[in-house]
């Protein structure tokens, strides 16, 4: 029998391929999907799935983040649509405002381009915290993100 792990990553696997196939607006669809493939999934245990993989809930439907493949440029293009506001929060953090929903997705970008000046960030519903090493990189963070983000709305 599969562990407890084991299961929840199968079902992560499944909620990524119903997503890719499928527009899912409502997470008891979701459930109702995956309970029709065999998996055991309740909505708690969807909605935490959604949460922890990055999930963001657009108009159109439910939506994973992209794969980075080491492409910072469309990492962030495809989070772009989502950023509100970058301001500075003392000399050593930033604070990102999200459309709702949006700021995990948004924060795990953050954390998987990997810029060294990002020691790490913390995200609610709509709003992040990123701490950077300094006063110094708090700016270059703030400027390359403002840079980057405007030329992906563009």
């Amino acid at each position: 029998m599969p562990s407890a792990v084991a299961q929840q990553q199968a079902r992560r696997r499944a909620i990524a391929a119903i997503l890719k196939q499928n527009t899912i607006v409502r997470q008891t669809e979701l459930v109702k999907l995956l309970r029709n493939e065999g998996y055991h999934a309740t909505q708690s245990s969807v909605s935490r799935d959604l949460k922890d993989m990055g999930a963001a809930k657009l108009n159109s439907g439910y939506s994973l983040p992209e794969q980075l493949n080491g492409d910072n440029e469309a990492a962030l293009a495809s989070v772009a649509e989502f950023v509100r506001d970058i301001r500075p929060a003392g000399p050593n953090m930033l604070v990102i405002t999200t459309a709702i929903g949006a700021a995990q997705r948004v924060a795990l970008t953050l954390d998987r381009i990997n810029w060294p000046e990002i020691v790490g960030t913390l995200s609610g519903d709509d709003t992040i915290f990123i701490a950077t090493t300094g006063a110094s990189p708090q700016r270059r963070v703030s400027s390359r993100l403002r840079q980057k983000l405007a030329k992906a709305k563009s």
